[in-house]
């Protein structure tokens, strides 16, 4: 049996500490285009500027772009552990929010003619952000016990659904000017003091499904969810992202810690990649529930029974 190494895109949001820690040989950036047009790689440690310098740049006026390389630089990047005899688990973004799926599985066909007898299998996670490294940490660990490739491919693809997140952002005018929200849900979010709150539903999207006032409302909603949602949380790995609101996370941080004791919590703020289309305002918790319902249809019925609707 051939040995093989997990890849990810830039949207798992592992920095370098966590991607040693977890096994995660290597990471393939996508395009970030600065305001003033420029385009450089997406780099998940920060050395080509600072989340700081990232988000408190942003605005209305000063929107970053983000884009998928071609399938050339796709299929090198494949290629360089094809080439050392590696088979390959690969972890992808959400097909329903990028391309970037589509462009590795024609890079892995396009592969399978010059090396027939190494795999190349690529998993659309239907997930974004803190929910991709919540999977790829699991997929890491059971590659350290001695899981093959298929085993670990299967578990990603039976539990991937299974990912929840519960939080907010503070304006939705970024995604919806990377195409993520349509324009009246935009308008919605956009309301002083109201906090849409999202989940990703099953085709891999962000869905808004319900609104509070303010952070202490957020953290109030959060917390009941997830004692509502998650399952045997004491033993699961919690991912809290965020993109310019460190404090609102540290609370919410706090808040999960007292109530749910937690195998462990992972705090990473969202990549470029990503924050290029969420914006500076967003906080959210990532963490392991039943399937998710067709249409968010359970998951909203419980936050409107938290929000007393």
């Amino acid at each position: 049996m051939r040995d093989y190494v997990i890849l990810c895109d830039g949207a798992c949001d592992l920095p370098l500490e966590l991607r040693e820690r977890f096994g995660i040989t290597d990471y393939f950036p996508g395009n970030i285009t600065k305001p003033d047009g420029t385009t450089i790689l997406q780099d998940l440690d920060w050395k080509n500027m600072t989340p700081a310098e990232f988000y408190g740049s942003m605005s209305k006026k000063n929107i970053y772009q983000t884009s998928i390389r071609s399938l050339a630089a796709q299929s090198e990047f494949f290629e360089k552990y094809l080439e050392q005899g590696y088979e390959i688990l690969n972890i992808s973004i959400s097909s329903g929010i990028s391309g970037t799926y589509a462009n590795c599985m024609a890079a892995a066909k396009a592969l399978k003619e010059k090396y027939p007898e190494q795999r190349i299998v690529c998993v659309d996670t239907l997930r974004y952000a803190g929910a991709i490294a919540l999977l790829a940490s699991r997929a890491s660990e059971m590659k350290k016990e001695g899981k093959a490739l298929d085993e670990v491919a299967a578990w990603l693809e039976e539990n991937k659904q299974k990912v929840h997140q519960m939080g907010t952002v503070d304006d939705l005018f970024f995604l919806k000017a990377m195409g993520r929200v349509t324009g009246m849900t935009a308008l919605m979010g956009s309301l002083v003091g109201i906090k849409p709150m999202a989940e990703v539903n099953s085709k891999g999207e962000n869905q808004v499904i319900a609104k509070t006032k303010g952070y202490n409302g957020l953290y109030e909603v959060s917390v009941e969810y997830l004692k509502r949602m998650a399952e045997d949380i004491g033993n699961q790995r919690i991912i809290i992202s965020y993109t310019n609101r460190k404090a609102q996370a540290l609370r919410i941080k706090e808040l999960v810690e007292e109530n749910f004791h937690p195998k462990e919590i992972l705090m990473l703020v969202v990549g470029q990649t990503c924050g290029a289309s969420i914006g500076p305002g967003m906080v959210n918790i990532f963490f392991m529930g039943p399937e998710t319902s067709e249409g968010l249809v359970e998951e909203t019925k419980v936050l409107n029974e938290i929000l007393g609707k």
